[in-house]
C-alpha cells in the first residue's frame, strides 16, 4: 500500500521551516569559508598596513614549507591513532555494558560523563596526571624505571595527546555503539547461539557486521573530530611541542595566523585543511561505504 503524500497547505511554510538552518549554514560555514578563500590570495606587509593580491603564492609557500609537511605527517598519525583507539575502546565498553544485568543504566551514565568535559579541561586533566614534575602517574612511571617526560620527548607527547583526545571521544562512540547493539534483533543472536556460534566467533560473524553502519558513521565523525575538535586538547597539553612533534594542521593554522600574524598563509592552510577533510569524507563514503551492509 502506497504511503500517503504529505502536502503543506501553505507553499511558503517549507521555506520558513528551512530558513533558520539555511541562515546558520550561510553565516557560520559559507561566509567564513568565502573569507578564508579571499584572504588566502592576499599578503600583508611587515607592518600590517598594506595588503596586496598574490594569487596562489601563499599556497606555493605553504607546500614548500618543511614544517607544514611535518604537520601533515603529525596529523595523519594523530587522527588515525585517535580514531582507532577511541572506537575500539568504546566498542569494548559497549559490549561489556550489554552483559551487565544490574546497574546497567548507572554504568552507562558514568561512561557518558567524559563527553561533557570541555576539550581544554580534558587536556589539563591529563596533563596534571602525567606532568613530569607533579603528576601522580608520571611519578609511578619513574618509580617503575621509565623515563617519562612528554615536555621533552616528542613520541611521549604524541601518546599523551592521543590518549587524552581518545578519552574525550570514547563516550560519544559508546552511545552510538550501545544504540547499535540494542537495535540488533535478539532472535539473530539466539539463532547464532543455537547454530553453535559462541563468544568471539558470534560477535565477529553476527554482531559486528550488523554494526557496520554505526562503525562507518563513527569513522567519519572521528576523522573530522581528530582534525578539528582536538585543538583545545593539544593547546592545553603540549602547545604543539616539543619541537612541533604534536603540531597538527589545525594547530599550525592557529599558530601562523594568531601567533605569527601571517594571515595569508594561515588562510591558505585553512583552505587546504577544508579540502583535505572534504576529500577524506568523500573517499570514505565512496569506498568504505561499499563494504557496509545495512541489512
Amino acid at each position: 500500500m502506497a504511503q500517503p503524500r504529505v502536502v503543506f497547505p501553505n507553499k511558503v511554510l517549507p521555506y520558513l521551516l528551512l530558513a533558520p538552518q539555511i541562515a546558520l549554514t550561510l553565516v557560520f560555514f559559507f561566509w567564513p569559508a568565502s573569507q578564508a578563500l579571499y584572504q588566502s590570495a592576499l599578503r600583508e606587509d611587515a607592518f600590517g598596513l598594506k595588503t596586496s593580491f598574490v594569487g596562489l603564492a601563499n599556497f606555493r609557500a605553504v607546500f614548500d614549507d618543511p614544517s607544514y609537511l611535518n604537520a601533515m605527517q603529525v596529523t595523519a598519525v594523530f587522527s588515525l591513532a585517535t580514531a582507532a583507539l577511541s572506537m575500539c575502546v568504546a566498542l569494548v565498553l559497549a559490549t561489556s555494558a550489554e552483559r551487565i544485568v544490574r546497574g546497567k543504566t548507572f554504568f552507562r551514565t558514568l561512561l557518558i560523563w567524559p563527553y561533557a568535559v570541555a576539550p581544554a579541561v580534558a587536556g589539563m586533566l591529563w596533563l596534571f596526571m602525567f606532568n613530569p614534575a607533579m603528576g601522580s602517574f608520571a611519578y609511578m612511571l619513574r618509580r617503575a624505571g621509565y623515563d617519562w617526560d612528554p615536555l621533552l620527548n616528542g613520541d611521549q607527547a604524541m601518546v599523551l595527546v592521543v590518549v587524552a583526545a581518545s578519552w574525550k571521544q570514547i563516550s560519544y562512540n559508546f552511545l552510538f555503539f550501545v544504540a547499535g547493539l540494542q537495535a540488533i534483533p535478539k532472535s539473530l543472536i539466539e539463532a547464532a547461539a543455537i547454530d553453535g556460534a559462541r563468544g568471539a566467533k558470534r560477535f565477529w560473524t553476527v554482531v559486528f557486521p550488523l554494526l557496520a553502519p554505526t562503525s562507518f558513521f563513527l569513522l567519519v565523525v572521528n576523522t573530522v573530530y581528530a582534525f578539528f575538535d582536538t585543538f583545545g586538547i593539544i593547546h592545553a597539553v603540549t602547545g604543539g611541542g616539543p619541537a612541533k612533534a604534536t603540531e597538527t594542521l589545525v594547530y599550525k593554522v592557529y599558530n601562523d595566523g594568531f601567533v605569527n600574524l601571517n594571515f595569508g598563509s594561515s588562510a591558505a592552510q585553512s583552505v587546504i585543511l577544508m579540502v583535505i577533510v572534504i576529500g577524506l569524507t568523500a573517499i570514505q563514503f565512496r569506498y568504505v561505504d561499499r563494504r557496509v551492509h545495512y541489512g
